[in-house]
Formats: structure tokens, sequence, C-alpha cells
């Protein structure tokens, strides 16, 4: 009982103050010939006010001028849902109402809010808000970064800026768009009160801002649309289509019909003709609406660049802007169209110095690009038969083998003791030439296949709106856990006895060790579970994922370059190889491209990151379990029978087993979770999925490690899919 009546008083109190707040604001309010930033200072200070929460009590203010002492009260909690949902209403009526009771106080308000408009350049708010000034990426990444950490000062005579310093917050936008009736009729009459000759008389209009913008944002979208980076991507390369069947060049001369018709209109009252011109603009704003929909499938099948994104993507922008200032223009004495406008506005106007949001509307569509192309490659990792399954383990078994020489070479590097920085250098190329030659050689390295294959199920997460898709889904992953599990052990079971051997080799026949026996010790002791090898793992499985970002870059980049045309219309080339000669090469850059790199790139990534990681920040050493397993031979032929009987070793044996699920896990989980971004996707969705494979496994647990004997069909399925 204490407590509650202690909430009680505590918000009696609050509310009592917030009500004098009110007061003390009113009755300083500037005279409507007070500097421009007075005026807007005070504005600031009156918004800021609206959507502080809290409930209200009436206050002196409307106590002395005959206010019955429940308007706050009935106001804020009573019957309204709207102001429940959003206190800054039971503000605003509040705040009218305290107006009512004090014609001057309401006079210097409606003043104020008139020259708010008049004086300050509508068309930063209506045509820029949200929209980046820059023509490139970067130039705008900096502008927004600038924005956010400089706001914009109060005698700026620019709404946009007016808006920022007022309305900070995504919730504004919000309360703003779901204004009643009541309020957004008072608010009209709010404008309009008490409004003087000298006022009628002085220019401005925001129904010609509202035109000045549309004619504005219409030339700019003919100028981006006209440019030479979109119109070649509308026409293509085949065949000539004439400038003047483009939307583009037509929309101007459409936004100019519709300025002279609107005078028509004012002058005669004949608004068929306006209404004729408006509909036929409307048209090619769809019209250009469509084509930016084109431009964007023309990146998605022939690469993506950030920058034509940029563009088209502010164009699209604009587009949408153009509407929605047409259909304001068009239905200026719709009061809810005017809330609904500023609305969007206030939160375009947020998001125009929102760096994550510049970001996100840019790279969406390259990030898909690359979860595609990984998904393309991935699916050649996934084995659904028995076949596929027992060809995985040769070519993983091949890939250990491979990996034999190259833990070989990396002893020899380390045994060397160069400097730390060169050492990264020399283990970089050894590791890219092992990669390579594994990739010419058609072998697999375990640890590379999941950031390939995480987009591959991802992209079936699009047929899971029914049954067949869900199960396919499900067969995907076990099909996925299976392959990783053979890929490992072929890799592992290739590498360890073929290293064991080569150092029984060199001991008994060469009478020398690959590396002494406190460097096996060391070996042994650096692999074991306990200690710094999970996060090494996980790090080294954050590199694996990265080098799928660069396969993906890659071939994005020889697509949008179009250098396999360069390669095969090449002069010199063609008298070299001749013409068929010059196609295939042409056709072998464009399918091991993205190989290359993104086994050139991991190769630097495992010797030089770690290097530069170590100099500069904490301690990073490689955990590989294809490349530790081979350590472990070397360090066991070197030990001989009693390393069996040390913990050390089966603490190391541990360790590589933990490093092939992290680095495997990780490299997944982050391929999965960006190509899962690039879709739309609900956790409930998620977590059905989740509990669909944990019944698909539970039913048949041997399906983790052996392929069933009738699977082809479902991987036709798949890759159909």
């Amino acid at each position: 009982m204490f407590r509650a009546l202690t909430t009680l008083l505590k918000k009696w109190r609050a509310s009592r103050s917030a009500s004098h707040q009110l007061d003390a604001l009113l009755a300083n309010a500037p005279d409507g010939d007070a500097p421009h930033a007075e005026r807007s200072e005070w504005l600031i200070e009156l918004a800021h006010w609206l959507h502080r929460g809290g409930a209200l009590q009436p206050a002196s203010s409307a106590e002395h001028n005959g206010s019955d002492g429940n308007d706050g009260n009935d106001d804020d909690g009573g019957d309204d849902g709207h102001a429940r949902a959003h206190p800054a209403h039971a503000r605003l009526r509040y705040l009218l109402h305290v107006l009512d009771r004090n014609p001057a106080w309401k006079t210097r308000a409606a003043r104020i809010l008139r020259g708010a408009l008049r004086e300050n350049d509508g068309i930063s708010l209506l045509c820029d808000a949200g929209m980046p000034v820059h023509a490139g990426f970067f130039g705008a990444l900096f502008e927004r970064i600038d924005a956010s950490l400089i706001p914009p000062a109060p005698n700026r005579r620019e709404l946009s800026a007016l808006f920022t310093l007022m309305f900070p917050s995504p919730a504004d936008a919000q309360w703003i768009g779901a204004l009643p009736d009541d309020l957004l009729a008072r608010l009209a009459g709010l404008f309009a009160f008490d409004v003087t000759d000298d006022e009628r008389h002085e220019p401005g209009s925001f129904s010609r801002d509202l035109l000045a913008a549309l004619h504005n944002l219409t030339c700019q979208i003919s100028s981006t649309g006209l440019s030479q980076t979109v119109r070649s991507r509308l026409t293509g390369d085949d065949a000539k289509q004439p400038l003047e069947a483009l939307p583009f060049y037509r929309l101007t001369r459409a936004m100019l019909a519709v300025e002279t018709a609107s005078d028509v209109a004012s002058e005669s009252g004949d608004t068929s003709k306006l209404l004729h011109e408006v509909n036929y603009l409307r048209v090619l704003l769809d019209e250009c609406r469509e084509a930016a929909d084109d431009v964007f499938a023309h990146l998605y099948r022939n690469g993506v660049s950030v920058d034509i994104v940029f563009q088209v993507a502010r164009m699209r922008m604009r587009i949408q802007r153009a509407e929605l200032l047409l259909n304001a223009w068009m239905t200026r004495d719709d009061l809810h169209g005017l809330a609904h406008l500023a609305a969007e506005l206030v939160d375009a106007n947020l998001n125009s110095q929102s760096v994550g949001h510049l970001v996100r509307s840019n790279f969406s569509l390259f990030a898909r690009k690359l979860v595609e192309t990984n998904a393309d490659t991935g699916e050649h990792y996934i084995t659904r038969e028995r076949g596929e399954y027992l060809k995985m383990l040769r070519m993983a078994a091949g890939g250990g083998l491979v990996t034999v020489a190259t833990v070989c070479v990396k002893f020899w590097i380390t045994g060397v003791h160069l400097h730390t920085m060169l050492e990264g250098v020399l283990a970089g190329i050894n590791y890219a030439a092992s990669f390579m030659l594994m990739h010419f050689l058609h072998f697999t390295l375990a640890t590379k296949q999941p950031a390939m294959t995480a987009p591959t199920l991802a992209r079936e997460l699009d047929g899971t709106t029914h049954d067949a898709g869900v199960a396919q889904f499900v067969s995907s992953v076990i099909a996925l856990i299976r392959t990783q599990t053979a890929a490992i052990c072929g890799n592992v079971l290739a590498v360890l006895p073929a290293c064991l051997l080569v150092q029984l080799f060199a001991g008994r026949v060469l009478h020398a060790n690959l590396i002494s026996p406190e460097k096996a010790h060391a070996t042994l002791h650096g692999f074991s579970l306990i200690g710094p090898t999970p996060l090494y793992a996980a790090l080294t499985g954050v590199l694996l994922w990265a080098s799928s970002l660069l396969a993906g870059w890659a071939d994005n980049w020889f697509v949008l370059h179009r250098v396999g045309d360069a390669l095969a219309y090449n002069r010199r080339l063609r008298l070299t190889l001749g013409p068929s000669g010059a196609a295939k090469l042409a056709r072998f850059c464009r399918s091991n491209v993205a190989g290359v790199v993104a086994n050139v790139g991991l190769g630097l990534m495992l010797g030089l990151v770690p290097a530069i990681v170590t100099a500069f920040a904490f301690t990073f050493e490689v955990r590989h379990v294809t490349l530790s397993a081979g350590s472990i031979g070397i360090a066991i032929g070197v030990l001989g029978k009693d390393a069996l009987r040390s913990p050390e070793l089966w603490w190391a044996v541990a360790g590589v087993a933990g490093m092939g699920i992290l680095n495997v896990a990780t490299s997944f989980a982050l391929a999965f979770a960006m190509a899962v971004r690039s879709r739309s996707l609900r956790p409930t969705k998620v977590r059905a999925l989740v509990a669909a494979i944990g019944r698909a496994i539970a039913a048949n647990p041997l399906g983790l490690f052996w392929p069933a004997g009738g699977a082809r069909a479902g991987g036709r399925q798949s890759e159909s899919h």
C-alpha cells in the first residue's frame, strides 16, 4: 500500500513538473519578429517536450484561465486509444488545450509555426531528406558520418535541419503518422489562427514548395536514368533502343505539362486537363520504377557494382518520393495525407544520417550476389548418393596427401627462425601453392567447404513454404553434415599416417628428423584442447569464411567488367592462340577465377594474418584441422612409441577434433548468417526447420555417416531447385 502511494506521488510530481515546464515554455515564446535562430530553438524545445514520456496534470496556467482541472487527465488517459498507444498525442492535446485557454500564447505559437514554413527552405526537406547528395557511395558515407558527428545549427534556414533537431527519434514518425482526426483538425486551426494581413501577402506557399520539389525530383530522375551507366543496362548490347522510347526522356516534359495545367486550372477552375497530365506523369513514374528494377536485375545477372547500385537505389528512392509528393499535392486538403507525408519525411530525414541504413541499402544486392555465387559452387560439395560420397572421400584423401608437403615445408620455414613477418609471407606462399595444387587436381580441403555450402542451404530456404521443400531442406542439411564428416575424415586419415611415414623415412633412411624432439613436444602441447586452441580454431574459421567472400567478389568482378569478353576478343590473343584458343582461355579463366582468388587469398591470410595480429594485438596461431593432424603425425614419428603413452598426445588429438568442429562450425555459421540475411525468414520458421532436422536425425542417425541407396532423386531435386 505504501509503495503504491509513493509511486502515485512520484507520478503526480512528475506530471506537475511537465505542466509547469510547458507553462514556462509558452510564456517565454519569442515574437514573430524575433531572430530566426531564437524561434527555431523554441520550436525544438517544444518538440522535445511533446515526445517526453509521463502523464500530465493541469498546471496553474490552465487553472488560472478557467480550466475545470480535468483536461489533462481526461485527455491523457480516458478512452482515447491513440493517446494510450502514443503518449505524444496526449501531450499534444494538452498543449492545444492550454493554447486555447491563452489566446496570446496561441497567437505567438501560430506565427512561429507559420514563419518556420515560410522562411525555411522546404525543398531541402521535401526533395533531399533521405537522399544522399554525393554521387558516389563513399562520398555519401563520409557525408553521413559528418552529419552524425556534427548536428545542424538552429540558425540554418532549412526545414531538413529543423526537422533533424525537432524529431531525433524513429518514434516521432510513428506518432505523427498516427495522429487522430480531432488533433489534425485542431493543428490545422492552430496554423490558421490570427493570420495578419502582412502574412497573407507574403510570398511562400506549401503547395508551391511541393510542386517545386516535384520538378526538382523529376529532373534528377531523368538525369540519372539517361546516364550511360543506367541507359547501357536498359538497352543492352544487341539492340539499340531509341532515346525517346525511355520513360526518363519524357519525364521532364510531363512535369512541365503538369505545372502548365496547374496554372490553367487555378485561373479557369477546369481541372480535367490537370488530372490528365497528372495521370500521365504517374504512368511515367511507374515505368521509371520498372526500368530501375530492370537495371537491378541486369546487375544481378552480370555483376554488381556498389557505385552503380548506389546510383540506381537513389533514383528509385527519388521515384518513390516523387509519387509521395504528387499524391500529397493532389490531396493537399486531406489532413491525414499531410500527416503521412510529414511522418515519411521525418523517417527519411533520420535515415539520411544513418551510416547503417546506407550500407544495408546498398550492399544487400552485392551480398546476395556473393551468396548466390557461393551457392552455385557449394552444390558440388554436397554428396547425396554413395558414389558421390566415395568420390568425396577420394578427393579429400588427395587433399590430405598434398597437405603432407605443405606441413613439411611449414616446419622448414619455422625452423629457419626468420623475422615474424617474413616467416608469415613464406608460410602464406606455401599454403597458397598447396591450395592451388589441390584446386587444379580437383582435390578438396574439408574446411573450405562450409563457407560454400551454407549459401546453397540458404537458397533452398526459398522452397520451405511447403512440406516438400522442408523435406528437401532437411535432406540437404543431413547430406551436408555427412559430406563434411567424409571430407574431414578423408583429409585427416590421409595426412596423419602419410606424415608419420615421411618422418619415419627421414629418420631411418636419411638419419635426420624434420623437427627436433623439443619442437615435437611443443607442437603437441600447442595443439592441446586445454588452452587457446579453441579460440585459434574459431578465428581460423573466420579466415576460411573470408576466403569465400573473396571468391564471390572475384567472380562478380570478372563478370561485371566483362573480362571474359575482353580476353576472347583480344587482338593479340586471337593472333597467338586463334579465335577458338582465345575463347577457351576466356572460359578457363571464367571457371577458375573464383577458385584461384579464394585459394591464394586463403593461403596468404593463413600466413600473414597471424603474424600481423600477433605484432599489433594478441598472440594468434593458425589452427587448421588438416595441417594440425599432419603436424601430429610428424611429432609422433619424432617421439616414437613413447608418445602413444603420453597424455600430451591425446590432449592434442582432442584439440584437433575440436579444431575440425570449430573450423567448420564458425565458417558455416558466418556464411549461413550472411545468406539468411539476404532473405527474409521469421525466427519461428527457423525454429520449425531446426525441429524438423532433429526429428530426421533421431529417425536415422546412420544417415549422418553413410548415404542411403536411394538418395539420388532428392539430390537431383535439389540441384534443379
